[in-house]
């Protein structure tokens, strides 16, 4: 355990969020969505687990990771296959913890093969424990400036 460190926040995770730079986007996915085998195609290569709600562990991410204030597309979600307007509970109580920290609202809505598409090219996959359908994000980190905001 570390203070002021979320405990879901495990030393791979930790690692790779530190590792990861300025415009570089973080897929944290459901259980359905191909995490293994899209991870394998990302910058780390490698899959990493937290196994938990989306929610959850979009809130322990982004209590150490700023996201991107730059670029319309900093904060997205998997549309719904052919129900692009249809909002999810899953998107809702994940779109809580992003305005909780003043990212954006709403999240930006990709197509499911687009978002695959992103997730390939991210630097990481996170595939959380959220059994719930849609349960896919696309964070783009953001900066940290010298006085620490």
């Amino acid at each position: 355990m570390l203070k002021g460190i979320n405990p879901l926040l495990n030393a791979d995770v930790l690692h790779v969020l530190r590792a990861m730079g300025h415009g570089d986007d973080l897929i944290i996915a459901d259980t359905n969505f191909p995490s293994d085998s899209v991870a394998r195609q990302t910058i780390y290569g490698k899959l990493l687990r937290i196994d938990a709600s989306a929610a959850d562990v979009v809130q322990a991410v982004l209590s150490v990771m700023p996201i991107d204030t730059f670029v319309d597309d900093s904060a997205a979600r998997m549309e719904v296959v052919d129900e692009p307007k249809t909002i999810l509970p899953v998107m809702t109580e994940v779109q809580n913890k992003v305005s909780a920290v003043d990212g954006p609202n709403p999240m930006l809505p990709i197509e499911r093969f687009s978002f695959y598409d992103r997730s390939k090219k991210a630097y990481a996959v996170i595939q959380t424990g959220e059994r719930r359908f849609y349960g896919c994000f696309a964070f783009r980190k953001g900066v940290i400036g010298p006085d620490g905001e």
